[in-house]
């Protein structure tokens, strides 16, 4: 009895020499290895890993995905000197943790000063030489993948890889945003006057074409008619002349007939003439033929 208590208690401290002497690293997590405060060690991969108590101690640093969240917007002149407050989130993780825990001492609020540096700088760096209107939203994909890049670059030096970058707010200032919007009003306002200036001169563009037009037109249409006109007086003239050819006496009796008809339409006609003058030759001649005969008549 008195000698197991011995090689019980031995027992005892060999399992506690051998749990400090064991340690597992998780597939989320990086781990370090320091002697004495010295680094000598990286584990990137998980497992089951052995070290020496007391004179060794495991530092672990998370892999996975990592948030970076600007504590207030940063105000960012645009290239027509309109202040902006730009608001970003970023995402990173530790790639290589040597380097991370070389360049920054494994201090995960370091790393994140310095990678809001330089995504502070590269964004405004972006928005400087854009207007308000690209800012916001014709090019904001290209300044957030822009950003993220040059800031990547930079990340990779301190053995950070920066995932994405997106800007959660763009927008003016409270002080700035009747100025902004008395300028839009006046663009605005600009433009419509150019436009109806436009439509002005379009307007009488095409008035004065529709003008010319309508004057060839009626110019044609005139032509058309006298011509027309003329052919018809001309065959007129020939069937007139026809008709008196095959028997002018009728011809003439038809043309004084329509003479009469036309002078006395109306009863309350006058008119003033010799009896013996040649205008009441065939009325004189309605009596079965009495009368003065028309001079050649036979």
């Amino acid at each position: 009895m008195k000698t197991a208590v011995p090689i019980i208690a031995l027992i005892v401290a060999a399992l506690l020499v051998l749990s400090q002497s064991i340690y597992t690293v998780d597939q989320r997590q990086y781990a370090i290895k320091f002697q004495l405060g010295e680094f000598i060690d990286a584990k990137t991969e998980a497992g089951l890993y052995f070290k020496v108590p007391l004179l060794q101690n495991i530092k672990v640093y998370d892999r996975r995905i990592l948030t970076l969240d600007a504590p207030r917007p940063d105000r960012i002149t645009t290239s027509e000197k309109t202040p902006l407050n730009v608001d970003f989130i970023a995402y990173w993780r530790i790639i290589d943790v040597r380097k991370y825990y070389q360049a920054v001492t494994g201090d995960e609020e370091l790393a994140k000063q310095r990678l809001a540096q330089t995504i502070r700088f590269s964004l405004a760096q972006e928005i400087n030489k854009r207007t308000i209107h690209e800012a916001i939203s014709a090019e904001r994909d290209k300044i957030m993948a822009t950003t993220r890049a040059r800031a990547d670059a930079d990340a990779k030096q301190i053995g950070v890889e920066i995932v994405e970058v997106r800007l959660r707010r763009v927008e003016l200032p409270e002080e700035v945003l009747p100025q902004v919007y008395q300028r839009m009003e006046s663009e605005r306002k600009r433009v419509a006057n150019e436009l109806r200036s436009q439509g002005g001169a379009e307007s009488e563009k095409i008035r004065a074409d529709a003008d010319r037009q309508r004057q060839v037109i009626l110019a044609d249409a005139y032509r058309t008619a006298q011509k027309t006109k003329g052919d018809g007086d001309a065959k007129s003239a020939a069937i007139y002349a026809a008709a008196y050819g095959q028997n002018p006496e009728f011809y003439a009796f038809y043309r004084s007939l329509e003479t009469y008809k036309a002078t006395f339409r109306s009863k309350g006609d006058l008119m003033v003439l010799d009896p013996n003058s040649e205008f009441f030759q065939y009325l004189k001649q309605s009596g079965g033929g009495k009368g003065t005969p028309r001079p050649g008549a036979k």
